[in-house]
């Protein structure tokens, strides 16, 4: 599956020498296994900074004296690997990329959105994230999909005008998958806005979303900034930190092609025609971490990606995902890395 190399040209601006990608994949392993060698390093070393002190109270203390000197001195091995598999990325790839790449100006020829909620046991605040984004004068219709409420989730969502679908296959990947599915059976819009049910985004980021369209392919909204998050939210300063860490790991996995801060948020703005092209990659299977998985599948593309700094409130009723607490957030985070550094498929997180 190729993307139309059209959609990646500035019509005010000739045809680049060389594409802005590389053909069909962004992905540059060295500069994210340069940077897992120096993590592996980093730990090692602090580790065996923390554990000296231990020779002191020990039978044997010139033994483990030279247990100490032995790992900081091998944690350099995976220093210097590390070092030179970053610098081969930054001097070969990110060059080139640097010296190709162009600003696209393609504002869509259709302004208006479909816009689709996911929702699992919403009553309480379903209602309110329908009227929201209904009332944006942008917004040809609002979709909800259920996946699975026991409450009156779908009930409310009707009865404030939405149109209301049932997910059965439990995980919030699936339901996702449903929501762009059935976003893309609408011929009369050409933009699918991706958001959550809970109140935590509010319709009034349309507009910031919409001045950055014109550059990408999709939109990514960013929680991480300080200025634009509300007090008590579920995004604590362990999940801020976590995201803005996940963000910069899938960031130097297709390094010089974007920009990344938060990989954990629902709220992004797609065009229809390159989520055409990558349904058919997109497995549903992927649960919590579906939003990084979705961006690294993208990148890996070539779709062209922008972030937008969206505000974040607090969450009307309880959550069900990634922010329940730290501990759940660590799993995720870890699950989201493994996919990163490995394969997305093949694992879940439940």
């Amino acid at each position: 599956m190729n993307f139309d190399e059209n959609r990646f040209t500035s019509p005010a601006q000739p045809q680049p020498p060389v594409p802005a990608r590389r053909g069909k994949s962004t992905t540059t392993w060295f500069a994210l296994y340069g940077f897992l060698f120096i993590s592996i390093a980093l730990f090692a070393y602090v580790t065996n900074v923390l554990l000296g002190p231990l020779r002191l109270v020990l039978f044997n203390p010139h033994f483990f004296l030279r247990i100490n000197e032995l790992v900081i001195w091998y944690s350099g091995i995976p220093l210097v690997i590390g070092t030179a598999l970053i610098s081969w990325d930054l001097f070969r790839n990110v060059t080139r990329i640097r010296h190709a790449k162009f600003v696209r100006n393609d504002p869509p020829a259709n302004r208006f959105l479909t816009v689709a909620l996911t929702a699992y046991n919403d009553e309480r605040s379903i209602s309110g994230a329908v009227q929201d984004f209904r009332v944006h004068p942008l917004v040809k219709r609002v979709i909800v999909i259920s996946n699975n409420s026991t409450d009156k989730t779908m009930e409310l969502a009707t009865q404030a005008g939405a149109i209301v679908f049932n997910e059965t296959r439990q995980g919030y990947g699936a339901c996702v998958h449903r929501a762009l599915r059935e976003s893309l059976k609408f011929d009369d819009t050409e933009l699918t806005m991706l958001c959550e049910g809970d109140l935590t985004f509010r319709a009034a980021d349309i507009d910031k979303f919409m001045a950055y369209i014109p550059h990408a392919d999709v939109v990514n909204g960013s929680r991480i900034v300080e200025q634009l998050q509300e007090r008590v939210t579920q995004l604590s300063l362990y999940m801020h930190y976590g995201n803005l860490f996940a963000g910069k790991v899938l960031e130097l996995k297709h390094l010089g092609m974007v920009s990344l801060t938060d990989v954990g948020t629902t709220y992004k703005l797609c065009r229809n025609a390159t989520l055409r092209e990558l349904m058919p990659r997109l497995d549903p299977q992927i649960n919590l971490e579906f939003n990084a998985y979705f961006l690294d599948t993208a990148l890996t593309a070539g779709a062209r990606i922008l972030e937008c700094p969206i505000t974040f409130y607090p969450r009307v009723g309880t959550s069900k995902g990634g922010n329940v607490n730290n501990r759940v957030a660590t799993r995720l985070g870890l699950s989201m890395l493994l996919g990163i550094f490995v394969n997305w498929k093949g694992h879940t997180h439940e």
